[in-house]
């Protein structure tokens, strides 16, 4: 099981592993920032992978090298490098492999994102490069309906972002749940519809939370979350959009979890909100963020659930996530790669106690958030 229950003297705690898609918006692009928010604000909303589907620049592989070697704290993060799109133009099976070992071996990247490169047969060919030397290509439709399905049908191992039609019926559901793709909606961005992120804004306005102005720069949320347009509930498509995801799921297809990135930390746990207002039940919304985005990118053998042989992931919740899916965010404690961090202040208290430290985007923390020392 992706989740337990775990009952310590006194108070009675979730464990929940988990893993986030689409990492864009969490750094300064072209300057290595050693205190990049981003990656430090996921964690500490208890995303403890990033997967970046089309990285805008190469500096995302430098972050995860930084944090992975312990120079930077923030979640771990999986790239694609740069997507391969139209304008690389190829003649042949020849050029992809190239451009595809290139990316493998220099870049030591096992996922690739193919967006709209030639046509149907040119995309074919990345399909099948791919599969031959050990890489798992994901790729999106770009709104468009028939690009997006022919991809699917021609093996692509994973499709960003939602079909446009907010309706799936039987032939798509088949499609989708029996061809084993990775299907990760990104709801909180336009699919055809309004950005499901207003709706969160709106209904939450979550410009004073403590804990976001925290680990948010300032700057970013007057930009982000001080003003978003309202709109009646019901012009909202992605519930609508969220029930044939469920119903994907149910027939066995693979659901991954991803906020796109706008919302670091925070955007996650909308999208799963999201997934559940479609019809998901809480435990189904939980598989999908844990194990289920595990195999979206090919690591379920290291992520996703708790495990003996995977990497030490897990988060501690004050409240039971499956009574109500926004005890998410009643996060006690967070644990990757076996470190233990505090949920509010990402100091360490396991095995080492030391602070995290002030971000350099403010000097204090807000009165209400006030860090253990450890």
């Amino acid at each position: 099981s992706p989740f337990l229950p775990i009952t310590t003297p006194g108070r009675a705690v979730w464990i929940v592993t988990r893993i986030l898609f689409a990492g864009r918006s969490i750094t300064r692009r072209e300057v290595l920032d050693f205190e990049a928010w981003g990656p430090a604000a996921s964690l500490a909303y208890g995303v403890t992978s990033l997967f970046d589907p089309s990285t805008l620049s190469i500096d995302m592989m430098a972050y995860s090298d930084l944090i992975d070697a312990g120079l930077m704290t923030g979640s771990r993060i999986f790239s694609t490098g740069p997507a391969i799109f139209s304008f690389n133009e190829f003649n042949s099976k020849d050029e992809i492999r190239q451009l595809l070992i290139r990316y493998r071996d220099h870049y030591r990247l096992q996922n690739l994102k193919m967006y709209k490169t030639g046509n149907r047969r040119v995309r074919q060919w990345v399909a099948e490069v791919s599969l031959e030397l050990g890489m798992m290509p994901t790729t999106e439709g770009g709104l468009a309906m028939k690009h997006g399905l022919t991809q699917v049908i021609d093996g692509f191992a994973g499709h960003e972002h939602a079909l446009p039609a907010a309706t799936l019926y039987k032939d798509v559901i088949e499609l989708m749940s029996q061809s084993g793709v990775g299907y990760t909606l990104t709801l909180m961005i336009t699919n055809g519809g309004y950005e499901g992120q207003d709706f969160f804004i709106t209904r939450d306005d979550p410009k004073d939370d403590p804990k976001l102005n925290v680990f948010w720069p300032r700057s970013v949320i007057s930009g982000k979350l001080n003003e978003a347009t309202w709109r009646s509930p019901g012009l909202y498509s992605f519930p609508e959009t969220a029930a044939s995801a469920a119903k994907i799921m149910r027939k066995g297809g693979v659901i991954g979890i991803g906020a796109h990135g706008e919302a670091p930390g925070i955007g996650t746990h909308w999208e799963m909100q999201a997934h559940n207002m479609g019809g998901m039940t809480p435990e189904e919304v939980l598989k999908a963020a844990t194990i289920g985005s595990a195999k979206v990118i090919g690591r379920s053998g290291e992520l996703g659930s708790l495990k003996v042989g995977k990497f030490a992931d897990l988060v501690i919740l004050k409240a039971n996530p499956l009574e109500d899916i926004k005890n998410t965010l009643s996060i006690y404690r967070v644990m990757k790669n076996g470190r233990l961090y505090e949920g509010d202040s990402l100091n360490e208290i396991w095995p080492k106690k030391q602070a995290h430290g002030m971000p350099w985007f403010q000097g204090e923390f807000p009165q209400n958030i006030q860090p253990e020392q450890p």
